[in-house]
Order: C-alpha cells, then sequence, then structure tokens
C-alpha cells in the first residue's frame, strides 16, 4: 500500500490542469514525501500522483484518427502555464497534442506513473473524513482525496437496433475509425449528429457515397463561437449535473457550427440529414419510409459516455441517473472530484475544472488534515 493526500486518476487535458495546480499549491509528488521540499509557492502542502492508463503522454488525443489535423480540430486551450508552441495547421492533432503534452510533463516535473490501471476507488471505512483506497493494475494506493480525471474516449457509445447482429457489412465506432481510405467502393452510413459525424461524414464522401442518419434534426449555428458562446454552453450543461441528471455533451449546447469545409459539404447534398432507420438488415437499413438502403458500413458516430467504473463501489449515481456535483466536487462525496465530466468535458472547461477541483481539495485537506506518512 502506496499513500499520497490526493490521486489524480488520468493524464489528459483536465488531469494535467489539476497536477499544475496542486503543484502550485505546494504539493509534491508522493514519493517525495510531505513537508520535504517546497513547491513554487511554499513549503510542501502535502503530496499527491497522478496514476494514466496511457502507455505515454496525450490522453484521448493519441487515438485520434491522422486526419483530424490541427486546422480542422476544435479549438485546443492551453494548458496552464504554458502556452502552446507554433502550430502547423497541416499536422495530424495526434501527434502535435502528444507532442504538447508531453513535453509539459517533462517541463514542469509532474508526477504521473504509467502505464497504470485504476480497478476500483472504495472508502477504507465508514468515517466521513477517512481515506480512500484505489486499487490499480500496480498495487494499491490510500489518499485523503481523488480527482477523477478520466474522461469519455474509452466508453464509445454504441446504440442498440433491431437485427444489429445480423448485418453482414462492417460496423465501427468513431473511437476505431483510422481511414476514409478503407471504405472506398461501399456506401457509408453514418449515424450521429455531433461534430464528429459531419467532419467524417465530409472526408468519407470525398471517396465513396455516404447517407447520414440522426434521431433529430441537428441544429446549425451561423454565429461564431466567441468566449461568450463557450462560457453559456457549460453553464446548461453545468445545470444538468447540479440536478444529478445525466449529462449532455457540450456541444449539444452549442449546436454545430458552420466551416468553409461543411459548406461545402452541404453543397454536394452530403449533408441532407435522414432519420433514424427503424432496423438494420443484412445488407443494410430499413428507412423511416419503409424503403430499404443497401450498405456496406456502419460508422456509429454516437458519441462516448464517462468512463467512471472504477468508482462504482462509492455508490456516487442518484435517482435522476446521474451524478448530482457542487462544481466539480460530488456532491455526496466530498473527497472526491470529477474533472472532465459534465460542463468540463470538453477543452472550454476543462483547465478551469482542474484549478476548481483543487481548490476544493485544499479546503477539504484543511479542515481536516492529516498528511501521509
Amino acid at each position: 500500500m502506496r499513500t499520497a493526500d490526493v490521486v489524480v486518476i488520468g493524464a489528459g487535458q483536465a488531469g494535467l490542469s489539476a497536477a499544475y495546480h496542486l503543484q502550485r499549491r505546494g504539493f509534491v509528488p508522493a514519493a517525495t514525501g510531505p513537508r520535504r521540499r517546497s513547491g513554487p509557492d511554499g513549503p510542501a502542502a502535502g503530496t499527491y500522483i497522478v496514476l494514466d492508463a496511457e502507455a505515454g503522454p496525450g490522453g484521448a488525443w493519441r487515438h485520434r484518427w491522422k486526419s483530424l489535423l490541427m486546422a480542422t480540430v476544435n479549438g485546443i486551450s492551453d494548458l496552464p502555464g504554458r502556452p502552446q508552441p507554433a502550430v502547423d495547421p497541416a499536422e495530424a492533432s495526434s501527434s502535435f497534442l502528444t507532442r504538447y503534452f508531453g513535453g509539459y510533463e517533462h517541463d514542469l516535473g509532474l508526477a504521473i506513473e504509467r502505464p497504470v490501471k485504476v480497478q476500483s476507488v472504495r472508502r477504507e471505512d465508514g468515517h466521513p473524513d477517512g481515506r480512500l483506497n484505489i486499487r490499480t493494475s500496480r498495487g494499491q494506493w490510500s489518499a485523503r482525496a481523488v480527482i477523477n480525471a478520466t474522461g469519455t474516449w474509452t466508453r464509445p457509445f454504441w446504440p442498440i437496433y433491431p437485427g444489429q447482429a445480423s448485418f453482414r457489412g462492417r460496423q465501427l465506432h468513431v473511437a476505431d475509425y483510422a481511414s476514409a481510405e478503407e471504405f472506398r467502393g461501399r456506401h457509408v452510413i453514418v449515424v450521429g449528429g455531433g461534430i464528429s459525424a459531419v467532419g467524417l461524414l465530409d472526408e468519407i464522401s470525398l471517396v465513396t457515397s455516404t447517407t447520414w442518419f440522426t434521431r433529430r434534426e441537428p441544429v446549425w449555428r451561423d454565429a461564431p463561437f466567441d468566449r461568450q458562446a463557450g462560457h453559456d454552453a457549460v453553464a446548461l450543461v453545468e445545470q444538468r449535473v447540479r440536478q444529478g441528471l445525466p449529462p449532455q455533451s457540450v456541444v449539444s449546447a452549442t449546436g454545430l457550427i458552420w466551416t468553409p469545409a461543411l459548406r461545402a459539404a452541404a453543397a454536394r447534398g452530403v449533408l441532407d440529414r435522414h432519420p433514424m432507420f427503424t432496423a438494420i438488415e443484412p445488407d443494410g437499413v430499413r428507412m423511416a419510409d419503409g424503403s430499404f438502403l443497401a450498405a456496406g458500413v456502419i460508422l456509429w458516430a454516437t458519441g462516448f459516455r464517462a468512463e467512471l467504473e472504477h468508482l462504482a463501489p462509492l455508490h456516487l449515481r442518484g435517482p435522476g441517473g446521474g451524478i448530482a456535483m457542487d462544481g466539480t466536487r460530488v456532491a455526496a462525496e466530498p473527497r472526491v472530484h470529477l474533472v472532465g465530466y459534465g460542463p468540463s468535458s470538453s477543452t472550454i472547461g476543462a483547465n478551469r475544472a482542474g484549478r476548481s477541483a483543487v481548490a476544493g481539495v485544499v479546503t477539504l485537506l484543511a479542515g481536516s488534515y492529516v498528511t501521509d506518512a
């Protein structure tokens, strides 16, 4: 059993933000021990460790398809304290952001262990100020607080439709997408109403035929997505999680934003949306009007769910199906903060969430503080 005052789970953008703010508050790597060093702003306040399941830096960006370039990816906020280096718009976002995150970790000397898969988090006893046990693929940790930043990439959402198992073509989720070239010569059905869906529709339609299906009519946005629009979108999602409802994506609040590439795709008829099919058959789908559409590929761009299974022993979910939140703090369990969840699940809110979570943890530890020995 190893001990730390704070364990951060995940080293994507939100996790790195939390680690940065812990360091700024005077926390030092768990292996260093309490009060044996000084942080940038004074004596060590406690110890921390970041546990990351990935083999290297970059979080989910390590797995994005190579055609998602920095010119086309949604705006990526700078990590706190270190602006992004010069960006080549033609570089793949996976390579640029992996390099940026890796350099950030190295330059700041953040305490990150990987690859470490967290299997469960549970209370060590019934005391509300007691410690939490974190069981991992590389042993156990005992902590006073946990900042969970596991994101969503590892939990792609697959809807279930009648006849799905009978389809003789290929079905894949965007999490498994690599290149449009693999679909050349096959009709591709794209399901989903988000940014990934329309971006991949545009890309795939340049090499083969496509059809687009969504459950509801997409909402398009003509106005630029400025800082105020981002703030308003995050506020809408935050309102849901305060009520204990499952969070919707920030994109559901912002709508789809017209870009020159998407306007060109619309002019080609690529963005002619169809209501969801009623069933999947061996060689295609049954349309809502009863007609049949032959297809060789179904690409599910249906989003992701929060990766929180390791927190199940804490029984955090409420009657509404979600986890009631007070900012980043779980309302029913003040020792646990969720960043990269709900309003902070996009780059709009991830950095702010890391700072907020650390402020909450510092307050918690100050109220009943015992450092790891």
